[in-house]
C-alpha cells in the first residue's frame, strides 16, 4: 500500500506504508502541492494514478509506477485547493478559490 503526500516544496512524495520509506519523488509543480488523490483502475492491487493540485493554478496526473506526469490540466485562476477522483477513476473534481471544476481527465464538464 502507498500513500502520497504533497509539499511546499512543489512536490509529490509517494511512500510505502510498510516500510516507510519514500519510494518516489514527482516534480513538476510551480509552487506548492496543496492537495493529492490516489486513483485505480481496479485491475490492479496497487494505485495507478494520483492527481495533484497546486498554488500554481495547476493539476497533474501521474504515472505512480513510473513518476511520470501523464496529464497538465489548466483552467484554475486560484491556487486549486482540492482535487478527488470518481469512484470509476475517469473523472475529477477540483475545488479552488475562483470556482470547482469538474473534468473528464481534461475535458471541462461543469464549472460551478
Amino acid at each position: 500500500m502507498k500513500i502520497a503526500s504533497g509539499s511546499h516544496d512543489c512536490t509529490i512524495r509517494i511512500w510505502d506504508v510498510r516500510s516507510g520509506q519514500c519510494e518516489n519523488i514527482l516534480k513538476g509543480h510551480g509552487e506548492s502541492v496543496n492537495s493529492v488523490a490516489f486513483s485505480t483502475d481496479g485491475t490492479k492491487r496497487d494505485q495507478d494514478n494520483v492527481a495533484s493540485g497546486s498554488k500554481d493554478c495547476i493539476i497533474r496526473i501521474w504515472d505512480v509506477g513510473s513518476g511520470q506526469c501523464e496529464s497538465t490540466l489548466k483552467g484554475h485562476e486560484g491556487a486549486v485547493k482540492s482535487v478527488v477522483f470518481s469512484s470509476d477513476g475517469t473523472k475529477i473534481a477540483s475545488g479552488s478559490n475562483d470556482k470547482l471544476h469538474h473534468s473528464n481527465l481534461g475535458c471541462e464538464i461543469r464549472t460551478m
